[in-house]
């Protein structure tokens, strides 16, 4: 029983996340953006929508899914997707000589991954 009501705080706070990060990646003005995430000027425009895209998908199937219970199985692959994308980011900007900011990516990848082994292994949800 805990490990369920863990697991729904976590979702639900990493869904919200990553669908407005996503969304600032995907939708919001570019100028107003890449002045706060430096990164996005370095990157083509179609990656970092398609990262944002990527990011509100996974968003979406961390809750709904399960929400909803109709394929509930979607909800640790979003949770494996956000937490690779955040590996990737973590290697992106080490690359980028941006080491000290790579533990928000850690802190997310873990959180991510540790929502897809709770949901896999641990407090499975029941299709209906």
């Amino acid at each position: 029983m805990t490990a369920n009501i863990t697991l729904w705080v976590l979702q639900v706070a990493l869904g919200l996340f990553f669908m407005m990060v996503g969304y600032s990646h995907a939708l919001a003005p570019f100028d107003e953006v890449a002045q706060q995430a430096t990164w996005m000027q370095h990157v083509p425009r179609p990656l970092s929508q398609f990262i944002g895209y990527a990011e509100m998908a996974g968003g979406l199937g961390l809750i709904v899914p399960a929400a909803t219970r109709i394929a509930p199985w979607l909800t640790p692959l979003a949770a494996l997707g956000l937490g690779t994308i955040m590996i990737l980011a973590i290697a992106f900007h080490v690359v980028r000589g941006e080491a000290s900011d790579v533990w928000i990516q850690a802190l997310l990848a873990a959180l991510a991954l540790f929502v897809a082994w709770g949901r896999w292994r641990t407090a499975s949800i029941t299709r209906r």
